[in-house]
């Protein structure tokens, strides 16, 4: 019996929130596999914060639960992405809306020119910015126009865009994943509740990388949400005080996914459904790194599921 890649796959009970279902082609998409793989995107930089390149396998440590895993799978490359641009269109966002569309715009044209990308707007509702049949693109000004597509207005369902992401990425064909969010991080519109979105996130490889864009006393601003969608998957939360700022975060995180390390280990069957992940990374001559990458993971056995 096939073992869905337990890490490598979106929880989809989770995701039974009102949000329309996958069509049976899209099911072709679902990967299954008889070995279990954790994939972790790891950041290095050195103390004054730049980023380290061509370090080897021989130089990270992943622990799981305070046991230390066999590392399977490296990679050092500059790898491909799977990633979704999910832009805050809610009434809310209407000042920041250019300048959003600009800093977005700079993210795809910094980004691996082989990345597959996608872009949802969401308000009242989640809307593929893409055109209809069209699920992924490199193709640039098909993009630009599909963060352009909608209109700010209505409220913020920011935990159904995050659900949606999710599992659009589980359609692409590169390993790594990701997502960029752009949001005030309120939500006052969804259907799914914030655990069921946040279960989703830990049962997800993904990267998330979130910016924040309010203002001071803004009744709709959530900053807390948005830092935790990044601790928990490894990215990092921005929060940039004026369009200029916006445009270098979205350069930086370009970088950041173009330099990230590609670590892959098979884990125990045994030991709990939520696992915390560590890595340490270290080189003889070297001061202290600092590293960022997945913090923990919610583990989920199909098999046994099946027979229970």
């Amino acid at each position: 019996m096939e073992r869905r890649l337990a890490i490598r796959n979106i929880v989809m009970t989770a995701a039974a929130c009102l949000l329309p279902d996958l069509s049976a082609q899209d099911q072709d998409f679902v990967i299954h596999s008889d070995v279990r793989l954790v994939l972790l995107d790891v950041s290095v930089k050195d103390p004054d914060g730049s980023f380290v390149e061509g370090l080897s396998q021989s130089n990270f440590e992943v622990y799981e639960n305070n046991v230390r895993q066999t590392i399977s799978t490296f990679s050092n490359n500059d790898l491909p992405f799977t990633v979704g641009l999910l832009v805050d269109a809610s009434r809310s966002m209407a000042p920041k809306r250019n300048d959003v569309l600009a800093a977005a715009g700079l993210f795809i044209a910094e980004s691996n020119p082989r990345d597959e990308l996608f872009v949802l707007n969401f308000n009242d509702t989640v809307k593929r910015g893409l055109p209809d049949g069209v699920l992924f693109s490199d193709d640039m000004a098909q993009l630009r126009a599909a963060l352009s597509r909608a209109r700010p207005q209505g409220m913020t369902a920011l935990n159904d865009a995050v659900v949606e992401g999710l599992k659009q990425l589980e359609l692409g064909r590169r390993e790594k994943k990701g997502l960029i969010v752009v949001s005030d991080g309120g939500d006052n519109a969804s259907h799914c509740t914030r655990q069921q979105m946040l279960d989703m996130v830990e049962g997800s490889i993904a990267t998330i990388y979130t910016i924040g864009l309010f203002e001071t006393g803004d009744p709709d601003r959530d900053p807390g949400i948005l830092k935790r969608l990044a601790k928990v998957s490894g990215g990092v939360a921005s929060f940039p005080a004026d369009a200029g700022q916006m445009r270098e975060v979205c350069r930086a995180i370009a970088k950041d996914m173009r330099t990230r390390y590609t670590i892959g280990y098979v884990p125990a069957a045994r030991g709990g459904s939520l696992r915390r992940i560590r890595v340490h990374v270290s080189a003889p001559g070297h001061s202290k790194f600092q590293t960022l990458s997945r913090t923990t993971y919610r583990y989920v056995d199909t098999q046994n599921q099946a027979h229970q």
